[in-house]
């Protein structure tokens, strides 16, 4: 590309094409002599890729190969007269080629005639198929380009980049005077166009960088972003050196340095991909990471995966890309395009203004002179929320300085206040403390945040690298705190106000994971970071424990509500206990929202939200009444049991009917469900009356809340395989079971209750749907002996590539008299009705079960016995369940 410091040397030892025409005239087929050449070319240049040769030799090289190919295939037509000639264009124009790129070619005529060029170009296009090339081809006039461009966009910008292969020059210098800036498109309207692409493109793409299938042509700072540069410059200042472009202030050396290292190792990974695939491919899908990632040569270390490296490598340099392809249109836009408007201008302070609502600095030796108006930028913006950004000269002299930020800035006093007051603001600290981070000042004022840039999780749970997915973390708690977060998280919403020190969840937040990627417990190694940030800028000790507590426990609550019985008061009291306060409690709620929504969008749906509420709610009654006054498991059930009874007679239910009834249940029935649940199931026994067929109800959430999931309670003779006949009917209704309450009453009948949501994750409302799920459980498990099919559907494509080894955790929960059974294993459907189907094998009953599906893997709880009710205590009997476990499900 013209604006890269590198100029290709033909190497004839990659193609020698006098030796090649000299063949063509020793009479063999032509078919086969090209083709021969093609694949001897091909295996030459991948065999110096994989030696380490330098990607623009192989890159240009290619291209070079395949001009003096098609100048003599062009050679062997005849051609009436100089009327036609044959370009390449687009990227071939620009003399790059991958192992499967498409060579985009263009036969250009003078005339718009072509009457007597359509049997050669016939012949030679055929020709090019026959020998197996991959050609894209038109064929216009010169008449056809000035029509075409005028009208499109897309059509000027390929026309941009063409070389002359064969034919007059003159064509193609004609055809470029035609299409010049005095006849179409002039500098302002081509770059408008181009950029309200990018932001389409970029929009499809999710506006991110960080993807974990990226695509490393289209998404935010690939090789379209580079070449979007490149468009932009030389349609305005025409082909020129790059010392000229340089020269004419629309980038620097070290810009210039980033995006030729840039696009180096993006051509890299593209070769590879081509090589690898045996295709022009350009998604980084998992299918190819690993591969990619041993052929680069990175390896597993204990701390980080091999495919991991590789991914923060590819992560660091798309997020330079991205942010200087941001930084230099913005700078042509202000500074070249808009030079001569007049833009409203009004100071700040001694050191910046705002110019058209952008801030920039009065002085450009502003930040040698202050170096702590490197900070004070951020400040004033969070102290100005009019202010829309940050001028593109401003940037430029950011990124140039921000190598003032040593260990000498970050310990001085004035600069930790400067940093303290911007958490302290009360504007829209993440906004910017992103900016920060997109001009590479956040991670070098927090090294320990730097570390962090670009590091992922080679799984399909955390879809965004740390640094990602922290700055995405402290913008949802901004929109917590702002009215349209009330509608989805009405809870962290409220708390979020009443919290006595905003700045300390954004603290919290920034270093809650800032430990991974560095080997050991990331919790522990970010509270250590987190009580070092906190001694150095001066927060007092209470605050200092507060924020230290947060970042070593962030993952407690979810776990908890997660993978614990949080009906059970034991649970609730020891969750009490380890938070200690309403306000410790409070915040860790919010800080865990956004912990998992930030982590995986998918993650956060009704159900969650219902737990974390619930365990929010019930451990602030618990502090409330206090920790040495926890409520006794009698008074629970006798104040459940009340309520209910108080509710059923305001709806004139039989009284000694419900009492005959609920003495089959047994205490533990009283513990799982709320009043109103028991009402619901109670009211629905009694009318079914003495039927034999089972009993199955249906309930959605209420309309006016998102949280909860629906409520599915059946009601039958107790069977052995009922548990897994259910998982595997729901299975057929694509319904995923995210929680299940089993209970048998004394005379042998089940009380058994699963939360569902449907294959998107929602509840379902709509009344012919929950009657249908309601008709088919009845219809499956009628009958005890017509066992359901479990499902075998196809796994998805992503699942394939993750090896998951079934992990089997078996413990005791004495205080209940049961065994805890944590599982992990690879997604699959039909997992729940094989992990049934093994409890009955192995004579084991089922009490509860907690479900978490994360990304590739699930994470399960189960809580069983027996088939007395005793928990499973012998070590035999734990070995066996935990092997049947692994032989079924890590096939």
């Amino acid at each position: 590309m013209l604006l890269h410091h590198y100029h290709f040397v033909p190497d004839e030892t990659l193609f020698d094409s006098a030796a090649f025409r000299a063949e063509l005239e020793t009479g063999r087929s032509p078919v086969v002599l090209f083709k021969q050449a093609l694949r001897e070319i091909q295996a030459n240049l991948d065999a110096r890729f994989r030696a380490g040769a330098d990607i623009r030799d192989l890159v240009h090289g290619r291209a070079w190969c395949l001009d003096r190919l098609l100048e003599c295939a062009w050679a062997r037509h005849d051609w009436p007269d100089n009327g036609i000639a044959l370009l390449a264009v687009g990227g071939y124009g620009r003399g790059e080629l991958h192992p499967h790129s498409d060579i985009d070619l263009m036969m250009l005529l003078e005339l718009d005639d072509d009457t007597p060029y359509r049997e050669p170009l016939t012949a030679f296009i055929t020709f090019l198929w026959d020998i197996g090339l991959e050609i894209g081809q038109s064929v216009r006039s010169l008449a056809d380009c000035e029509r075409e461009a005028r009208g499109d966009v897309t059509v000027i910008t390929n026309l941009l980049e063409t070389r002359t292969l064969a034919g007059p020059e003159q064509l193609r210098t004609a055809m470029r005077e035609r299409l010049s800036t005095q006849h179409m498109w002039p500098s302002d309207r081509f770059f408008e166009a181009k950029w309200q692409e990018q932001i389409a493109r970029h929009y499809k793409h999710n506006n991110s960088e960080y993807h974990l299938e990226p695509n490393i042509k289209s998404s935010p700072g690939g090789l379209r972003d580079i070449q979007m540069i490149g468009w932009v410059a030389k349609r305005h200042f025409g082909p020129m050196r790059y010392e000229d472009v340089v020269a004419q202030g629309f980038m620097n050396d070290a810009e210039l340095r980033i995006l030729s290292q840039g696009q180096a190792f993006l051509w890299q990974v593209r070769y590879a991909l081509h090589m690898t695939t045996g295709r022009a491919e350009d998604r980084l899908l998992f299918d190819h990471q690993r591969t990619i990632a041993d052929m680069f040569g990175y390896r597993d270390t204990p701390e980080r995966l091999g495919v991991e490296q590789f991914m923060k490598r590819y992560y660091r340099h798309v997020t330079a890309l991205a942010g200087l392809n941001d930084m230099l249109l913005q700078h042509f836009d202000e500074v070249i395009l808009r030079a001569d408007e007049e833009l409203e201008t009004r100071p700040l302070n001694a050191r910046f203004e705002t110019k058209g609502g952008y801030i920039q600095a009065r002085d450009r030796r502003v930040f040698t002179r202050r170096p702590a108006a490197l900070l004070e930028l951020f400040l004033l913006m969070a102290q100005h929320p009019e202010i829309e950004g940050v001028r593109a000269d401003t940037i430029r002299l950011i990124r140039d300085h921000r190598h003032q930020i040593d260990d000498a800035f970050r310990e001085d006093l004035r600069h930790q206040s400067l940093f303290m007051e911007l958490l302290r603001s009360g504007g829209n600290v993440p906004r910017q403390l992103r900016r920060m981070n997109r001009y590479g000042v956040l991670g070098k004022y927090l090294p320990e945040f730097g570390q962090a840039v670009g590091l992922m999780q080679h799984d399909l749970f955390h879809i965004y690298t740390v640094d990602a997915h922290t700055l995405r973390l402290l913008k949802l708690i901004q929109h917590f705190r702002e009215p349209a977060g009330r509608e989805s998280f009405p809870v962290a919403a409220t708390l979020v106000h009443q919290l006595p020190k905003l700045e300390l969840l954004w603290i919290a937040g920034l270093y809650h994971d800032i430990g991974k990627g560095r080997g050991g417990d990331h919790s522990l190694l970010g509270a250590q970071d987190v009580a070092a940030f906190c001694e150095r800028h001066g927060l007092t000790p209470r605050d200092t424990r507060l924020v230290t507590w947060l970042v070593e426990h962030h993952l407690l609550m979810s776990m908890t509500a997660q993978k614990r019985d949080i009906s059970d008061p034991d649970v609730i009291r020891e969750f009490a206990a380890q938070v200690r306060d309403e306000v410790h409690l409070d915040y860790l709620y919010v800080l865990t929202v956004a912990d998992i929504t930030a982590t995986n969008p998918s993650l956060w749906n009704g159900w969650r939200a219902s737990l974390l509420r619930q365990l929010h709610g019930e451990t602030k009654r618990a502090l409330r009444r206090g920790l040495e006054n926890p409520i006794d498991r009698d008074d629970w059930i006798n104040e459940t049991r009340a309520e209910a009874l108080a509710l059923l007679r305001t709806v004139g239910a039989d009284i000694e009917h419900v009492e005959r009834l609920w003495d089959t249940f047994g205490d533990d029935y009283f513990m799982q469900y709320s009043p109103s649940e028991i009402v619901w199931q109670t009211q629905g026994i009694l009318a079914h009356g003495g039927s034999e067929l089972p009993l199955v109800l249906v309930s959605a959430p209420a309309e006016d809340t998102s949280e909860g999931g629906t409520k599915v309670f059946i009601h039958t003779r107790s069977v052995e395989d009922l548990f897994a006949a259910s998982a595997a009917a729901m299975d057929q209704l694509d319904l995923s079971i995210h929680d299940a309450r089993i209970a048998t009453s004394s005379n042998d009948w089940t009380l058994n209750t699963f939360i569902v949501l449907d294959d998107n994750d929602e509840p379902i409302r709509e009344p012919a749907r929950l009657d249908r799920i309601r008709q088919h459980l009845v219809e499956e498990l009628d009958d005890p002996d017509d066992y359901p099919q479990i499902v075998s559907r196809h796994t998805p494509r992503q699942l394939k590539h993750f090896r998951v080894p079934t992990q089997v955790t078996i413990e005791q929960d004495p205080a209940n008299e049961r065994t805890v059974l944590e599982l992990i294993a690879p997604d699959r459907p039909g997992l729940l009705a094989r992990v049934g189907r093994i409890f009955v094998e192995q004579d084991i009953a089922l009490s509860a079960a907690k479900i978490a599906t994360l990304g590739e893997r699930v994470e399960d709880v189960f809580f069983i016995t027996d088939k007395r009710g005793a928990p499973i205590t012998d070590p035999d009997q734990q070995a066996r369940l935990r092997d049947r476990l692994c032989d079924v499900l890590d096939v």
